[in-house]
């Protein structure tokens, strides 16, 4: 290989048209003569936000695939947990704390890809349409858009005691959030039936990184008040919020062939707002979980046919 007076860069790396100093007919640069500035700048960038209540460190088995396959990945590691940016109704304060991670994170380069799951898709989409400058697509994965008489319902809802009856935040106030040890924890969400279909890397990084020592027992980082007041404050108002700040980027959606949160939320302003980019693997709502690899291959396949 020629020296070039850089390190190699990524194998996968796409050659990029330069041009002179003073301006003669173009070039393409082989892969292993780019500087090393040149290649972080043209890697794709992802910021990933998280489902509610798995730190963004749950999905570490995704994000290394995603590395693999030439994306940097950036991600807030537990939303809702900074007084700065509380869990309140319609989400603004995240939606805030995701444009300012993202801004801070873009600096002088390109935007980024938005991409999350669950609260986390809904999160980019809000950024997106709110901070156009800050995305250059948004992927959403199994984040269903809440549209038509199903948004109605859960605003009339929101405003009555109901909806802490009707939402998931029924069950995460009183989910179980202390063990006696991280084995103990280990084994007691091995026999979840949900958890179990768990990548087994991916459910000890979620004890790793989703629990914590503390007086003397494993508890849950993710404090179930918070998990439970973002559940109730699910965006209702998401067709008019895209009405008054249509996107200006691309939008994309992966959905689980099992996820009953697609059939709760319905499909039909999510279709309206990725104009037919949609793709789907088998699983649950949880599929980025059961199946990293397998999701990091669908993101990188919307990605690249969002222009990454």
């Amino acid at each position: 290989m020629p020296p070039c007076g850089s390190e190699p860069l990524l194998a996968n790396a796409s050659t990029a048209p330069t041009h002179s100093a003073a301006g003669a007919a173009s070039h393409k640069v082989p892969t292993w003569c780019r500087t090393r500035a040149q290649q972080i700048t043209m890697t794709p960038r992802i910021i990933f936000s998280h489902g509610n209540s798995f730190p963004a460190s749950t999905y570490k088995v995704m994000f290394g695939n995603l590395r693999q396959r030439g994306f940097q990945v950036g991600a807030v590691e537990m939303f809702g947990h900074d007084p700065q940016y509380p869990a309140t109704n319609n989400w603004p304060h995240l939606v805030q704390q995701l444009a300012d991670f993202a801004k801070a994170a873009q600096g002088d380069g390109e935007p980024a890809f938005l991409v999350g799951h669950s609260l986390g898709g809904i999160l980019s989409l809000m950024c997106a349409a709110r901070h156009p400058e800050l995305a250059r697509g948004v992927l959403l994965i199994d984040s269903p858009v809440i549209g038509g008489w199903r948004a109605t319902t859960l605003g009339l809802a929101k405003r009555t005691p109901l909806i802490g009856s009707l939402s998931p935040g029924r069950i995460s106030q009183k989910r179980r959030n202390h063990w006696p040890d991280a084995q103990a924890a280990l084994e007691s969400f091995q026999q979840k039936k949900s958890f179990a279909r768990w990548d087994p890397q991916v459910l000890r990084d979620y004890i790793e990184h989703g629990t914590h020592d503390q007086g003397g027992q494993r508890v849950l980082s993710f404090d179930r008040d918070v998990e439970t007041a973002i559940y109730n404050g699910l965006p209702h108002k998401l067709d008019s919020l895209l009405k008054r700040h249509p996107l200006k980027c691309p939008a994309a959606f992966i959905g689980g062939t099992h996820s009953s949160e697609m059939r709760q939320a319905g499909i039909d302003l999510t279709h309206k707002v990725v104009k037919g980019r949609v793709m789907m693997l088998d699983g649950t709502h949880l599929f980025p979980m059961e199946k990293p690899i397998a999701t990091a291959a669908a993101i990188e396949a919307s990605l690249r046919n969002m222009g990454a």
